[in-house]
């Protein structure tokens, strides 16, 4: 007995399991009956599938000649029909992105067919929904087009309706507003016609930013890469791009004012990576002797008018640079901060009057208008009190003692006359806004609400008990909606987080300084301790080692990380400091069916 087989290299779907199995031929010579029905046996055990052989030659050279036929007749029928899917498939990509937008748009217009109503006695559909008010004459112009356009014998009704919901909130936007929109949108949406912040961010976002970025060279940098995006927007628009860098297309309009604030601050603070340059003029100071640079400000004589713009260069490199700067950019944090907070509060105020809401005028916006600027705005005032009269008093002090000794006589301290009578009258009103902010609104919601009770008790009688019970249900849960606890320890913490709110954002606003200064000093490192230590050496490799470090640490820390940092804080001086005094950011966003709006959900 001889026996032969061979390994199938490709696996072969089997046509009782449909699962693609590995297979071996094997080929069995023997003689007699014998061996023949053991060899049977076995393929039968062993599930093999066997095939005739005939002895005779030439029935064998016949069953491999149809053997062969069948299988170029098959290979022929399989290349065809490869090629035919080929070219259906081909012709189908052509056409699957129509076709997907087609079947999207479908499946969108009947979801909004689902949500009407079906009025069967009068055969309609009817659908409510919400539009902008000027989009009312286009979307009857629209209804009035599509029957006439469809043969329609009825035309469609378009009706106002007066909800007793809220509306939903809807800012018209464009490509240079929407991206500051998102960062107020990420906050909250505003409620329906509440003051939208977004008017007010495009100004002071980047300009706090800048407050902490102030370089016009760096501010250059980031202006050529934004021009980049602005110019390639068309471009950039229609292609997938990285996460990071689609947000960072998405806010170019947003980077763009960031840059322009940037040089404009830079040059207030006049820093071109740390390096100050005379541009609007010479310097107001000069030395007396060599040592100047070693010396305090008692070795520089002015002799001539304050520098017309920024911070004089003569600065840069004294002994007493970082106290003058450190001085100059904490009362600058503080003065913007007390501004915002105020220009929070004010808005606070133009939403209750369009709300004709008149307890928040005279008991939440009075108040604290009082006792912000009775201490605060008050600090900002001698600050700029002090700038201009060049006084050398001790604001610290003066605050300090103003809670301390009210009384006490100020003397080398005080600012301009009369001043302790105005720290005393402050102090009281302070302290005056406190119980005005927290006790009467509570007490006079009460008594508004028990007036209303008072107005229903004496309703119609009813005709049955139905109608009486019906009045008693009424009254009862109108009675259970008002909760004087309720109300007042709401009150209670929002008189609380105003008046701890106040003196921890007024503080939160030295982050101003803080991430100035830090950038400030980051970049004088970067510029004396790399470039110019590159350049102390006469070697051309050293040189361009020293400035390719200085280039990449510059951008990479000061470009990006600075970026991010400033960027984060300043969303947080707006979103806590600025936003939580007027914007309550509890509304939802209006979603109109657009067809371009579905295609930008789906990518």
């Amino acid at each position: 007995m001889l026996f032969k087989h061979v390994a199938v290299e490709e696996h072969v779907k089997d046509p009782v399991l449909c699962e693609m199995v590995e297979k071996v031929v094997f080929v069995v010579f023997f003689s007699g009956e014998r061996a023949k029905t053991k060899v049977v046996k076995i393929c039968e055990a062993f599930g093999a599938s066997r095939y005739p052989f005939p002895e005779d030659a030439s029935k064998q050279r016949r069953i491999i000649e149809e053997v062969l036929e069948r299988l170029s007749e098959l290979k022929t029928t399989v290349d065809a029909g490869i090629r035919h899917r080929n070219n259906v498939l081909t012709t189908i990509g052509y056409q699957l992105e129509k076709w997907t937008v087609l079947v999207k748009k479908e499946k969108a217009i009947y979801h909004t067919l689902n949500m009407l109503n079906v009025d069967v006695t009068k055969k309609c559909l009817v659908g409510e929904g919400w539009c902008p008010v000027y989009a009312k004459a286009e979307i009857q112009d629209v209804l009035h087009r599509a029957a006439f356009e469809s043969n329609s014998q009825v035309a469609s009704i378009f009706h106002t309706l007066h909800a007793t919901e809220s509306p939903p909130t809807y800012f018209r936007t464009n490509k240079f507003t929407g991206a500051f929109q998102e960062i107020v949108d990420a906050y909250g949406i505003a409620k329906y016609r509440e003051a939208n912040p977004t008017v007010y961010t495009i100004i002071t976002f980047p300009f706090l930013f800048a407050v902490m970025f102030g370089d016009w060279g760096h501010g250059l940098c980031l202006l050529i890469a934004t021009l980049v995006l602005i110019c390639r927007e068309k471009k950039l628009g229609r292609q997938k791009l990285g996460d990071i860098m689609e947000m960072a297309f998405a806010g170019r309009y947003v980077l763009l004012m960031m840059a322009l604030f940037s040089i404009y601050c830079g040059l207030i603070y006049n820093e071109f990576f740390s390096v100050p340059f005379h541009i609007f003029g010479p310097s107001a100071y000069k030395c007396r002797d060599p040592s100047c640079s070693d010396a305090y400000k008692d070795g520089m004589i002015k002799y001539r008018e304050p520098y017309p713009f920024g911070i004089d260069p003569m600065w840069r490199g004294s002994r007493t640079e970082l106290p003058f700067l450190n001085s100059l950019k904490m009362k600058m944090s503080i003065v913007l901060g007390v501004a915002q907070m105020n220009l929070g509060i004010v808005l606070s105020y133009f939403n209750a009057k369009f709300f004709s809401n008149s307890l928040n005028i005279w008991y939440q916006f009075v108040p604290q208008m009082i006792f912000l600027n009775s201490l605060f705005g008050y600090l900002a005032l001698l600050i700029i009190i002090k700038w201009c009269s060049g006084s050398k008093a001790d604001l610290y002090h003066v605050m300090i003692y103003m809670f301390l000794s009210p009384t006490d006589d100020l003397g080398e301290n005080q600012l301009f006359w009369g001043q302790r009578l105005v720290q005393i009258v402050l102090l009281l009103l302070a302290f005056a806004a406190v119980p005005w902010m927290l006790l009467p609104k509570p007490l006079i919601l009460r008594k508004q609400h028990r007036q209303r009770l008072q107005g229903r008790a004496y309703g119609i009688l009813g005709n049955s008990d139905t109608d009486s019970l019906e009045m008693e249900h009424d009254f009862d849960s109108g009675y259970e909606e008002f909760d004087f606890s309720e109300i007042f320890v709401h009150q209670m913490i929002h008189t609380i987080e105003f008046v701890l709110g106040a003196v921890s954002n007024t503080a939160s606003y030295l982050r101003l300084w803080a991430l100035s200064l830090a950038h400030s000093e980051l970049s004088a490192v970067f510029y004396e301790k790399v470039l110019q230590s590159a350049w102390g050496y006469n070697n051309i490799f050293i040189r361009i080692a020293g400035f390719a470090v200085f280039a990449s640490a510059t951008t990479m820390v000061l470009l990006l990380m600075e970026t991010l940092s400033a960027f984060l804080h300043a969303l947080r001086l707006h979103w806590v400091e600025f936003q939580n005094k007027f914007y309550e950011g509890d509304g939802y966003k209006f979603h109109p069916f657009s067809f371009t709006l579905l295609s930008e959900e789906d990518d």
